[in-house]
Order: structure tokens, then C-alpha cells, then sequence
């Protein structure tokens, strides 16, 4: 199916922003490569921030429909946590490794991880989306639904935030080394699965 000229807009916005950074692209750059002339953009966003923010709704799009796959909501603990009550630990090394290649190889996903990268050390904005996107954000839903866990028994007494860190913090040490280096995708698949079996069996009751 041919794709529109606003999806074109934003497929071809979001690999000049991975490759080159934000800052770098000018809207002109993005019309020439989808084949239009540079107004015709401003016919579908109001500008190139405007085109970012489609980005980053679209890759929340795509994260939603992957959790859905697992009737799971994925941003509030209160609404996922009976799934956490009866989950199963085959259940959840096949929801671990879809949501790590999720991350790993959707295209949204994965350009927009590589521009905050890119971007962190020179746009203090984009340095703070990434933080919240990549980091405070999973930590707050980690720690939410750990202390809910802890309160039904389910989980081990302990600081929920520490968890919640010993959690994650493996998960995107994996995810970057991928980035870093493609062959590294299946060792560290295998290392993902070892890690959550061994966080269940110190935590889980």
C-alpha cells in the first residue's frame, strides 16, 4: 500500500533527525528527500517541532499496540497489575523479549532512542525527554507496580525504587549494547531471559 505524503513527511524526518540530529535538519532538506517542494509541508504540520511531535506520538502508538497484544496497558500499574498476579514465568520471559524487540527493532522506536543519543549532549530539551522517555518514566511505573505487589504479598519486602532499578537498569544496559553492536542481539536476548528468571526468584513470593 503507498504510503501517504504525511507518512512519507515523518519516515523521512525521522531518519535525517538519527542520522544528523534535530537541530541539524531544516524542513527544505525533508521536502527535497520526500520529493515535494518545502510549503507543501506546512500543508500537513505547522512546523518542523510540530513534525517531531508526531514522532514521538506515533512511536507511542506503535508501544501501545504492543502491549495491547498482551492485554496489558503499559503506562499505569493500577490498571496492569492483575496481570502480574497470575503471570507465569514463561508468560513473562515472552512478554520481556517482545518489549526488547520492540524497542531494539521498531523503526519509530529505535531511530527516536538513537536522535535522543545523538541529542543529549547538545539540546538540554531533547536531554530531558530522553531521560523521562527512557528512564524516570519505566522506573515510575516499575516502582508503582512493584509496591503493589509487595502490599498483595506477592513480592518480597524491599525498597520498591531499588527494585525497580535492579529491575531496568540491566534491561537498557542490554538494549544499548545492541545499539552499540547488532551481533550481540541473541547473547543478549539469552542474558535478558536469565536476568528476569533470577529477579523472580529473589523477589517474587
Amino acid at each position: 500500500m503507498k504510503k501517504t505524503t504525511k507518512e512519507q513527511i515523518l519516515e523521512v524526518s525521522l531518519l535525517l533527525f538519527s542520522e544528523k540530529g534535530y537541530d541539524a535538519v531544516r524542513v527544505k532538506e525533508i521536502a527535497d528527500v520526500v520529493g515535494i517542494k518545502a510549503p507543501s509541508i506546512y500543508k500537513h504540520f505547522k512546523s518542523k517541532q510540530d513534525i517531531f511531535n508526531a514522532i514521538l506520538e506515533e512511536s507511542n502508538r506503535r508501544y501501545a499496540l504492543q502491549t495491547a497484544s498482551f492485554n496489558m496497558e503499559g503506562l499505569d500499574p493500577k490498571m496492569d497489575v492483575g496481570l502480574f498476579e497470575t503471570i507465569t514465568d514463561e508468560h513473562m520471559l515472552e512478554m520481556g523479549e517482545a518489549l526488547f524487540n520492540h524497542f531494539l527493532h521498531d523503526e519509530f522506536t529505535s531511530k527516536i532512542r538513537k536522535l535522543f543519543t545523538i541529542e543529549q549532549f547538545k539540546n538540554q530539551e531533547l536531554a530531558n525527554l530522553y531521560v523521562m522517555q527512557y528512564m524516570d518514566s519505566p522506573l515510575q511505573y516499575q516502582r508503582m507496580m512493584f509496591e503493589l505487589l509487595i502490599k498483595k504479598g506477592l513480592m518480597r519486602k524491599g525498597d520498591p525504587e531499588i527494585m525497580a532499578m535492579q529491575f531496568f537498569s540491566p534491561i537498557f544496559l542490554l538494549l544499548v549494547q545492541c545499539d552499540a553492536n547488532a551481533d550481540k542481539e541473541m547473547e543478549s536476548l539469552e542474558k535478558l531471559k536469565r536476568h528476569i528468571i533470577e529477579f523472580n526468584r529473589i523477589y517474587r513470593s
